[in-house]
């Protein structure tokens, strides 16, 4: 029997490495769409607006690059190293960031809708008023990241490690946060209406009279502490 193709499926194909793809990376090409860039030295390389549109960065060492408003979406970048990287402002929706390191990096404003970042560390790492709605962060470490006004509306935060962090004016509505820690954070104005709070630890967690809790559940039960809004900023 003969199958036809009706032409409805449509398959991506993986674009073998290719040495012109780095150097044209390296200077300054701004469309660099679908590029094989796996494990390439991008240390410290000027990226800004360029369009990395699904990319493979697989491993890619981007410490200290320059990515500010790169179009980063859907762009693999499993086990990458983007220590210190400037990426306030890029896209990176849909982008695959399992395992990588973005420690102290410069996430402000970046967006990261339906992004996967499970395992990934964001120590130390500005994500201000970053948008995360319903990404995946299960296991992500963000110690001591600063993540005011951060949107994590529906965002799978099981595990994850917030120690030390800064979620003043966060959104976590709906967000799943079961056996997460946020030990000793900063949970002044925070919204947590919806979300699943099953086994966190809030041990010297400090929230103010403005901060909302799902329906019946005492944070002072689990360890967090009432604190004037001036307090402890």
């Amino acid at each position: 029997m003969v199958i036809q193709n009706t032409g409805q499926e449509t398959k991506h194909q993986e674009i073998s490495w290719n040495p012109d793809h780095l150097k044209a990376a390296r200077r300054g090409e701004k469309n660099l769409e679908g590029f094989n860039l796996q494990g390439a030295n991008l240390n410290g390389v000027d990226l800004q607006r360029v369009r990395l549109f699904g990319a493979d960065l697989r491993g890619a060492d981007l410490r200290g690059a320059k990515l500010q408003e790169a179009n980063l979406q859907g762009a693999k970048l499993f086990g990458a190293n983007l220590h210190g990287a400037k990426l306030f402002g890029a896209n990176l929706q849909g982008a695959k960031l399992f395992g990588a390191s973005l420690h102290g990096a410069k996430l402000q404003d970046t967006k990261f809708q339906g992004a996967d970042l499970e395992e990934a560390s964001l120590l130390g790492a500005n994500l201000l008023e970053a948008n995360l709605e319903r990404s995946n962060l299960l296991g992500v470490n963000l110690q001591g990241a600063y993540l005011q006004g951060v949107n994590l509306f529906g965002t799978n935060l099981k595990r994850a490690c917030f120690c030390g962090a800064d979620l003043r004016g966060a959104n976590l509505q709906e967000a799943d946060l079961q056996g997460a820690d946020l030990y000793q954070t900063k949970l002044h104005w925070v919204d947590f209406s919806g979300a699943n709070l099953q086994e966190v630890d809030f041990s010297e967690a400090r929230y103010t009279e403005d901060t909302k809790w799902p329906e019946g559940f005492d944070p002072e039960f689990t360890g967090a502490v009432l604190v004037e809004d001036e307090d402890g900023i």
